[in-house]
């Protein structure tokens, strides 16, 4: 992957070796009350949110509300970091370098569509970390808090990749991570075209968990499309995508399948507990959005979208 041309995004928060912000332990505040979600279910919902998504307590609360739980999300707020900017080693450089990107192609699109483009931050942490969206630890992997507008990354999930999922190996791993990046982007740009509130509105009247699954299910697999929307743009305009790039983002897409993952975990699959995709799904809209570069082709919610 060719991103040394690439503008240093100054929307980092780098909060590395903080200890987060506040809250003991770590962990999620996961909705969990009378009537609510078994250990078991927890534990899946944990993993999969590990693999690549949104703040898993999302994913947790989205089965919650099928059940008659509500989670009120805080306002959101501003929590200082202790940098902002561009940080200046080798990783911090590297996701600036990509979140920079990231704005710099969504900011073309957006404007092409007559939109203006609004940026996310990113916070870099370790441990822990503390968001509208609550508290949460490293082993959540990266996710998207769409109240706080904030992605929050600990990079550790790179070395994860390489190691536990087997996501990705040598240079390859470049592009890669800058998918998983550009998938959480991608919720972002979900969050400001209303995307994910009407999601969550859909999931709240789903009448059951599979069916609201479902619908968590179409949601992750357009944060996919998009991300192959970035690489398709950042590519004509950068030339950034180099052989055997997209083979890797491919590979990680399939690594962090919900059937490939179930199956790792416990032997066996649920297609109804699904809240991601399979792994030929996420292959196959990633794709799509790599091929054709537009919006229009990401729509996973039609009735006759094939998953």
């Amino acid at each position: 992957m060719r991103w040394d041309d690439f503008r240093r995004s100054d929307n980092v928060e780098d909060d590395r070796g903080g200890g987060g912000f506040g809250g003991s332990g770590g962990g999620f505040n996961l909705p969990v009350g009378g009537g609510g979600l078994g250990i078991g279910t927890i534990v899946v919902l944990g993993l999969i949110g590990w693999a690549l998504g949104i703040d898993p307590s999302l994913l947790i609360s989205g089965a919650e509300m099928v059940s008659g739980n509500r989670t009120q999300y805080e306002q959101p707020v501003e929590r200082p970091a202790q940098r902002t900017g561009a940080p200046t080693d080798q990783m911090g450089n590297f996701v600036a370098a990509v979140l920079g990107n990231t704005e710099d192609t969504w900011g073309k699109v957006f404007e092409t569509a007559g939109q203006q483009y609004r940026a996310p931050r990113l916070r870099l942490f370790t441990g822990q970390v503390s968001s509208a969206c609550g508290m949460a630890s490293s082993a959540s992997g990266p996710f998207y808090c769409p109240p706080d507008r904030r992605i929050f990354l600990d990079t550790s999930f790179f070395d994860e990749m390489r190691t536990r999922f087997r996501a990705c190996t040598g240079k390859g791993c470049e592009f890669a991570q800058a998918y998983v990046i550009a998938h959480e982007v991608g919720h972002h740009v979900q969050n400001l075209l209303g995307i994910l509130p009407k999601a969550r509105e859909a999931q709240q009247a789903a009448g059951d968990r599979a069916a609201a699954n479902r619908i968590q299910v179409r949601v992750e697999l357009q944060a996919d499309c998009f991300a192959g929307i970035w690489a398709n743009q950042s590519n004509q305009r950068w030339n950034s995508v180099e052989p055997g790039d997209i083979e890797a983002a491919l590979q990680t897409a399939a690594a962090i399948g919900d059937d490939r993952l179930q199956k790792q975990a416990r032997g066996y699959v649920v297609p109804d507990s699904f809240t991601h995709g399979t792994s030929a799904q996420r292959q196959r809209w990633f794709t799509t959005g790599f091929k054709s570069g537009k919006v229009s082709s990401c729509n996973t919610f039609t009735a006759n979208a094939q998953l």
